[in-house]
């Protein structure tokens, strides 16, 4: 088994001295929100279409690369939003504190003659149902991908990410987020024959693009998104029903008027897509939609929202994307009303990211 660092123990030990790092790489990658027609992006699917977009607060990665003689240590790893800084032992394929960061420094390895101390950090709610995952997973991969003599594209990079968590991790996970991260800007995936898809970014003018951000709201339900048994059931059901379920059809056709509606600055028609889509997630399982998504949408729907949408798969947990209505000044007594009602819900700044993965030293 692999052995199981106390935070600090590895980088008191294993950090030798003030040395200067050879070089030091940075990345980010941004997370996902309204993501309509997800769980149409997954293996039971088969195939499926997709509207996300992409916001800031990023995933940040840092790389500090040292002389392999600076450090007892190779691979220091500071998983800040947690508080921990520990060395991964990569013992008999077992995983320690943070198994999605240690496969994916396994899977991209480290050149000899050098040690690394990675360090990650997200202003996005651990557990908030935004990809946050998958974007420090693509902004890590980006990062390792400098320490080679050659260069992946970002579209590479995304399905790598996503393959380490399905094939390494062995979890259930679409391609959507990965994707999202990697390109950044709001977006059209048609996943014709899973993991394959086609993503078509949606240009946009900059008056529309600034009134969608305008309008948008993250609110965050207070607690990580944790309803892995439900999801097991739904996928169990799913898969023996097929990629021609009802619910995956209903689900799939929230994309293409979320596409057409941002297209036509159609922010009605938009708000419409959103709630169509939590809708069809009911009806996936009624429990995708918690008691406390349902009354953050009761208090939205008082104060003239257009649509909501619960990120990512639903359940409880995780958050809500909110599509406001024509005047700043309700989506300012909405963010009040929300964060009065229950001192967990925590409106998320964010703001639209026209960059996926970016790399520099």
């Amino acid at each position: 088994m692999m052995e199981r660092n106390k935070p600090g123990d590895a980088v008191e030990k294993g950090y030798r001295s003030e040395q200067r790092p050879l070089r030091i790489i940075n990345s980010t990658a941004p997370i996902r929100v309204c993501d309509n027609g997800g769980w149409t992006d997954t293996w039971f699917a088969e195939y499926g279409q997709i509207f996300n977009i992409a916001v800031n607060p990023v995933a940040e990665v840092q790389l500090e690369v040292f002389p392999h003689s600076a450090q007892d240590e190779r691979i220091i790893i500071h998983a800040e939003n947690y508080g921990e800084r520990y060395a991964p032992q990569f013992k008999n394929d077992a995983w320690g504190q943070h198994p999605l960061l240690e496969a994916a420094i396994m899977r991209m390895g480290v050149p000899d003659g050098v040690a690394i101390q990675v360090h990650l950090h997200s202003n996005a709610p651990v557990g908030a149902s935004t990809g946050t995952s998958a974007a420090v997973s693509v902004a890590l991969l980006g990062a390792l991908d400098c320490l080679t003599p050659g260069r992946l594209a970002v579209h590479e990079i995304a399905y790598l990410a996503q393959s380490i968590e399905t094939d390494m991790l062995e979890q259930q996970c679409g391609i959507q987020d990965q994707l999202c991260a990697a390109f950044g800007g709001i977006n059209f995936i048609d996943m014709f024959q899973y993991p394959h898809a086609s993503i078509s970014p949606i240009p946009l003018p900059k008056t529309i693009w600034w009134e969608l951000e305008r309008r948008l709201l993250l609110i965050y339900l207070g607690t990580s998104h944790a309803s892995s048994q439900v999801h097991e059931h739904v996928i169990r059901d799913l898969e023996v029903v097929g990629p021609t379920a009802w619910q995956l059809k209903a689900l799939r056709e929230t994309a293409v008027p979320s596409r057409d509606a941002l297209v036509a600055g159609d922010f009605i028609a938009l708000g419409a897509a959103m709630r169509q889509n939590t809708e069809a997630q009911r009806q996936l399982h009624p429990a995708l939609i918690s008691k406390d998504a349902e009354r953050v949408i009761e208090i939205a729907k008082a104060h003239g929202a257009l649509g909501w949408k619960v990120n990512g798969a639903g359940g409880e947990g995780g958050s809500l994307t909110l599509l406001c209505g024509d005047f700043s000044h309700d989506k300012r007594a909405l963010i009040r009303e929300i964060e009065a009602e229950n001192r967990l819900y925590k409106h998320i700044p964010t703001t639209l990211s026209r960059h996926g993965l970016r790399v520099w030293e």
